[in-house]
């Protein structure tokens, strides 16, 4: 199994979830939140796998996740799924792109994983920034779409998932284990390193709480398995390697 991150670079995030690319000096976005946005790239076996699809924005070169896609060497009608663990914008919108009304993917290829749970909610927060409503509305409308109902399970051999809150109300993580490794993918429930240090209740998660509580737990578990986890949001590093304290 090949996992790699696909950097979107680091971005500036106002109080209305505006996005804009971090400009080091810029006094305006100082007072902002700043994080990078990472999708994930995973290649195992036949399998072309996508772990969120970032924010989607284009520009003269094209559309973000298409370039970065390239720089892999793989073209959009490789990918054989996409795995999402929710439906924030930044972590959905790269998916495809509207045109008229209508939601087209880049991925025509491509099984599409959510939780139906997830989208039900997101469809009901008509006056939250964190979404792309458009995009939501649409969402329904794409070919080889998975709606996921389940609490946990397997996608894949080796690809199992979890449905845990926490940051969004069905929220999921995913576990990608090969030969050697256990990879853990908790998206934003654990986007950043400085998570675990210390542990903390976010006022921006859905129940934060709950986030900590998993975060506590799955570093206990991830320590004593060695788990590399991978770091959507992280300003530092990809990965971070769990493991005991010598």
């Amino acid at each position: 199994m090949k996992i790699t991150p696909l950097e979107q670079g680091i971005y500036s995030v106002d109080k209305q979830k505006r996005f804009a690319l971090y400009e080091p000096g810029n006094a305006a976005q100082e007072k902002n939140i700043h994080y990078v946005i990472r999708p994930f790239l995973v290649e195992s076996g036949p399998e072309v796998i996508l772990l969120d699809t970032g924010l989607g924005q284009e520009s003269a070169q094209g559309y973000d996740l298409l370039s970065l896609l390239a720089q892999q060497g793989k073209q959009p009608s490789q990918v054989t799924k996409i795995i999402l663990s929710h439906l924030h914008k930044d972590h959905l919108n790269g998916i495809g792109y509207i045109d008229n009304g209508d939601l087209y993917t880049h991925f025509s290829n491509a099984t599409i994983y959510l939780q139906e749970r997830e989208l039900e909610y997101a469809l009901t927060q008509r006056e939250s920034y964190a979404y792309n409503r458009p995009m939501l509305e649409q969402l329904r409308t794409l070919p080889n779409l998975q709606l996921m109902n389940e609490d946990e399970g397997t996608i894949l051999p080796g690809i199992t998932y979890q449905v845990v809150g926490g940051h969004s109300p069905f929220h999921q993580v995913f576990w990608l284990r090969d030969d050697m490794t256990i990879y853990f993918f908790g998206a934003d429930d654990l986007p950043q390193a400085n998570y675990l240090h210390p542990h903390v209740a976010y006022k921006s998660d859905y129940d934060g709480k709950r986030a900590m509580e998993l975060r506590t737990a799955w570093e206990k578990e991830g320590k004593q398995q060695h788990w590399q986890c991978l770091l959507y949001h992280d300003m530092h590093a990809p990965m971070l390697l769990l493991k005991e304290e010598a």
